[in-house]
């Protein structure tokens, strides 16, 4: 409370204060809601009882979404001592008091979200290289309510202290954001709930799922005062779930995809025996001690002997090999959009933005999580019946669809067996070809033809379907 008083004091010197009136569960729990000017722009700001959560957010800016009658809310959780978390939220183009509730992480370790918003998946992308976005009629919230954050600390807008080195120790922070979310925007509560991500969502989707679901145990039994959180859905593409599957597809991979060979046969035997003596060893050593030093030794002995030089055998792009690696695709146009001073100001934002600072993904780096697999954490979320889907984009090297199949047919479930002999069937979109998949029960696997590492990017039409259909707790299936 008195840090409320406090930056209330604060912010009446920079512009004007009013409380808000609380609604009747606010009184209970004693939150507090009021309003500040600053520069010109509105905020509302929410003190959040029963986490200590505090949020600071502009309402529809203009910035992005401009569909009539759509809201959007961007701003800030502090969900921590100095640590000042981002979030951009827009409601759904369709139905948005009964539409479903989603998050879009983008992975890194230590990327921004706005990369996914902006360039994937979000109301607006920029089109042949405009420097102005342009609406995306594919985007997700026409058919859900989209919730895009900026995690860890230090990542994207997000400023302040970042304590967090690690998936597990992200998963507390996240779950705080949502629920002083919740807190503000009560009318999204017992929506039902989906978690979208990639790249090192391998890791952040299983652990963030499985940390809800404890979570919602530990509010049942009385032990956690907070919101259960109705998970349905998790989709993750282009992941990277499991070191020792996924660095052997890297060779693999180079060898043999569809597109062309990376490697010679030679080259593919050489890889393979230090894959062999070398990289594996050193990988069921992070798996069987856990310490930080073994699979952080895992991370730099794989790359050095695998990931490194096979990225630069070539001249391709490792997130989409049919591009060179001197032209990097897609653009980059959104981030000098995003460091515009009038965006900047308009959104609510209070730092500069940075896509994929080093400081964050160093403290990961640190502890070895790169090689820690969440192939268990993916099979306890499966098994406890959450409809999954891991999807990749057949032109993506750095997490290729050989090793997400692979990692797929190694989650242990009701139906793995069945599963992991069942033959992939194409997949289609209004009858044109898009990929090939297999489901069985709550479980699916995609490969995408056509499309690099931001599946969303390449083949926008696909990723609405597959979104839509795991979102309505489906299987996903051929139009």
């Amino acid at each position: 409370m008195q840090l409320f008083l406090f930056l209330a004091a604060l912010l009446a010197v920079a512009g004007r204060v009013n409380a808000a009136p609380l609604s009747e569960k606010d009184s209970q729990l004693h939150n507090k809601r009021s309003f500040v000017e600053r520069d010109g722009v509105n905020y509302t700001v929410f003190e959040h009882a029963a986490t200590g959560a505090r949020m600071e957010f502009v309402t529809n800016s203009g910035i992005c979404e401009t569909t009539k009658g759509v809201n959007q809310y961007s701003g800030y959780f502090s969900v921590g001592s100095n640590m000042n978390m981002w979030f951009w939220f827009f409601e759904a183009r369709n139905n948005p008091t009964t539409a479903p509730l989603a998050t879009w992480f983008n992975g890194g370790p230590g990327c921004s979200s706005m990369i996914g918003l902006f360039q994937e998946n979000g109301p607006c992308h920029f089109v042949d290289g405009s420097s102005t976005p342009s609406l995306n009629q594919y985007s997700f919230n026409n058919y859900a309510n989209m919730l895009y954050i900026d995690q860890p600390i230090g990542v994207g807008f997000s400023y302040g202290t970042d304590s967090v080195d690690s998936t597990v120790t992200a998963a507390p922070y996240v779950w705080k954001l949502i629920q002083a979310f919740f807190a503000q925007f009560s009318q999204y509560e017992n929506r039902d709930f989906g978690i979208m991500t990639e790249s090192y969502g391998g890791h952040y989707g299983p652990e963030f799922a499985e940390y809800f679901q404890q979570q919602n145990t530990a509010i049942s039994q009385g032990s956690v005062q907070g919101e259960k959180i109705n998970l349905i859905a998790l989709g993750i593409n282009n992941g990277w779930f499991d070191a020792k599957l996924q660095y052997k597809a890297y060779v693999d991979f180079s060898y043999n995809n569809t597109y062309s060979p990376l490697i010679s046969a030679s080259q593919y035997k050489s890889y393979m025996n230090s894959y062999n003596s070398n990289c594996a060893p050193a990988v069921q050593s992070c798996y069987s001690s856990g310490s930080n030093s073994a699979c952080e030794n895992a991370e730099n002995v794989c790359y050095q002997d695998i990931e490194g030089p096979l990225s630069e055998s070539g001249n391709f792009d490792v997130y989409d090999i049919r591009e060179p690696s001197n032209d990097p695709y897609p653009p980059e146009t959104y981030v000098n959009y995003l460091q515009s001073s009038s965006v900047v100001k308009a959104i609510g934002a209070q730092t500069t933005y940075q896509e994929c600072p080093n400081a964050p993904y160093n403290k990961f780096e640190s502890t070895g999580d790169d090689s820690r697999s969440f192939i268990s954490q993916l099979s306890d979320v499966v098994s406890s019946g959450v409809t999954t889907l891991l999807w990749a984009g057949d032109a993506d090297w750095i997490c290729n669809w050989f090793g997400v199949q692979a990692v797929a047919e190694s989650v242990n479930y009701s139906g793995a067996s069945a599963f992991k002999n069942k033959a992939l069937a194409p997949y289609t979109v209004n009858g044109a070809s898009a990929g090939t998949f297999k489901s069985v029960n709550n479980f699916s696997f995609l490969r995408v033809f056509g499309a690099g590492h931001e599946v969303p990017y390449y083949q926008p039409a696909v990723a609405l379907q597959v979104f839509e259909q795991i979102m309505q707790r489906k299987s996903i299936y051929s139009t």
